[in-house]
């Protein structure tokens, strides 16, 4: 059967992202259980596997009950990372599949927002917790700036098709700062209005597509030397402008 991907609204800003095969289903960073398993009833799916990006609470607060109410399910993340509960250790370039679902799951390292930050690929979809966000990316809990600029690189090399599952709704926050560091980026201001249009419907910004990312994430965008000036980076170099703008946004306040 094909498969479904369900984005559940938790906590106050979080997306725990469900994919299902009408019977199985697998749950990405469950911050908070609830919902989960409303949504799980509510469609009569069997809980397979619960993929794991990192340690934050927000990520990890309903691995526990939903445990509980599935026993047999999976717990794949981290063994560095996400402690006692996980049953499935995985590392960077892991291929995982699950025996009562017909799918692939890719496992790529991406630190930065922590050490042990995992991200995970099922076909199209790209499950990345907090390392790259619509039209942003996470802040420097743990990484170091050069780790999470190879990070994003390596999701920018992915097919531009890809599509961004990220943690959290903060695109229309980050696409105001993008628009102050590219004012004349009309990819930029279209998207605003896009995305300011479904939120204002109640619906998610999210997924996106890398291509629109490409074009709209200034995170993915340090290498550009217009970039480059807008943050005051003067050695022409991306880690260098990747910092700076980190930096700044770390400041930003929305009007």
């Amino acid at each position: 059967m094909p498969l479904t991907l369900t984005p559940v609204a938790v906590l106050h800003d979080n997306y725990v992202w469900v994919v299902d095969d009408g019977h199985h289903a697998v749950v990405v960073d469950p911050g908070e259980a609830r919902p989960v398993t409303r949504m799980l009833s509510s469609r009569r799916l069997h809980l397979a596997a619960l993929l794991i990006t990192h340690h934050h609470a927000d990520h990890i607060g309903g691995v526990a009950a939903l445990k509980a109410m599935s026993p047999n399910c999976q717990v794949i993340g981290c063994a560095a990372d996400v402690g006692p509960l996980l049953t499935h250790p995985c590392s960077d370039g892991d291929q995982l599949s699950l025996p009562s679902m017909e799918l692939a799951i890719e496992v790529l390292a991406v630190p930065g927002h922590t050490l042990h930050h995992l991200a995970y690929r099922i076909g199209k979809w790209l499950f990345c917790g907090d390392t790259l966000f619509g039209a942003g990316c996470g802040r420097l809990l743990e990484g170091s700036p050069q780790q999470m600029h190879d990070s994003l690189l390596r999701l920018v090399s992915l097919p531009d098709d890809t599509l961004i599952c990220c943690a959290h709704e903060y695109t229309l926050g980050n696409l105001a700062f993008a628009a102050e560091l590219e004012p004349g980026n009309h990819h930029i201001h279209e998207r605003l209005t896009r995305d300011r249009s479904a939120r204002q419907r109640n619906e998610p910004t999210l997924p996106s597509t890398l291509r629109d990312e490409k074009k709209t994430n200034p995170f993915l965008r340090c290498h550009l030397p217009e970039l480059q000036l807008a943050v005051g980076a003067r050695d022409g170099n991306s880690v260098t402008a990747f910092t700076l703008m980190r930096q700044l946004k770390d400041i930003f306040r929305t009007a």
